[in-house]
This record gives structure tokens, C-alpha cells and sequence, in this order.
């Protein structure tokens, strides 16, 4: 199979041993935590499920998140800039779920952080986040974005794991 992809400013042609679906299974043997990207638009939670989140720079603070190109909600947040990454727990399968439905979102309790953006009832932890920069990636957008603000909000309650297609937790000690 010969794919076609764009990186950096000239296309290019690689040619993969495999397809989409082997790519996607061996993949999924690596786990990953969960988050719910999430920003305050005009009064409205907006929100997206992600696994694809990453501690990028600690000095200056840096974070990644790859939402899809596909996504109804980046649009949104993207536009005004500033967002929380919440991470969910163990307990928030649902949560995560409904957040994964493109243009959905779910009933859930939240409040305002210090920079006015959603923090996810129960979540392990926030991270307030401003957008500087983005990268086109495949079909995902490579967000970097600047941390202002975090907050631990649990050490007790396990992460929200997702590996092999389906969730699970870990547990500590």
C-alpha cells in the first residue's frame, strides 16, 4: 500500500507493509490516560475526549493535545484560546464516552477555574492552557499550548485508562 501524506511543505509517498486497521491494532496496545479538552463558549461548556495528550517542556510549562481535524468542538476552542485539560478518573468511562461524540455535550457538573474555563467535576486534575501554537499531523492538529494554571484535585482516585478498545484503571501501591 502506497499513502500519500503532506509533512512539511512537500507531499510525500511511503509505502506501509500494512493498512489502517493493523495500525490501529497495534497501537492499541499501548495505554493511555484520558482527558476532556474543555472551554467556556459563550456561557456554554464545549468539550472533546482525548487520548492524545502529552507533558511536553517544563521550562517554559508546555503542554500537547491532538484533537481530530475532523472535530466540531476544536474549532470552538481553538477560537478562543484559552481551555482547561481535565484528567479523568477511573469512574468517568461515560464522561469520556459522551465527550467522544462529535458535537456533544454531555450533562456534567462543572465550575470556573481562576482563568474562567471548566473544570470537570471529579477529575483527578486541570490544566489551564493558552493555544500557541498548532501543527498539522495527519488527521489530527498538533495543539501546543502554554500552561497557566493547574490544580491536583485527587491523589487517591485512580486514572481512566484506555487500551486494547476498551477502559480500565490502575491502581497504585
Amino acid at each position: 500500500m502506497i499513502i500519500f501524506f503532506r509533512w512539511g511543505s512537500q507531499p510525500r509517498s511511503y509505502f506501509m507493509p500494512f493498512d489502517t486497521q493493523e495500525f490501529r491494532h497495534a497501537m492499541s496496545q499501548f495505554a493511555t490516560g484520558v482527558v476532556v479538552v474543555s472551554a467556556q463558549v459563550n456561557d456554554e461548556l464545549v468539550g472533546f475526549a482525548a487520548q492524545s495528550f502529552v507533558s511536553l517542556s517544563l521550562v517554559p510549562p508546555l503542554v500537547a493535545v491532538c484533537p481530530q481535524k475532523a472535530s466540531t468542538s476544536w474549532p470552538r476552542i481553538r477560537d478562543v484560546r484559552r481551555f482547561s485539560i481535565n484528567v479523568l478518573a477511573e469512574a468517568h468511562s461515560a464522561i469520556s464516552d459522551a465527550f467522544a461524540i462529535p458535537g456533544n455535550t454531555p450533562e456534567v457538573g462543572w465550575k470556573l477555574s481562576c482563568i474562567g474555563q471548566p473544570i470537570l467535576e471529579g477529575s483527578l486534575m486541570h490544566i489551564d492552557c493558552e493555544l500557541a501554537v498548532e501543527h498539522e499531523a495527519g488527521d489530527h492538529t498538533i495543539a501546543v499550548a502554554e500552561v497557566l494554571d493547574l490544580d491536583v484535585h485527587s491523589t487517591d482516585a485512580s486514572p481512566l485508562l484506555y487500551f486494547r478498545a476498551g477502559y480500565g484503571s490502575f491502581r497504585h501501591g
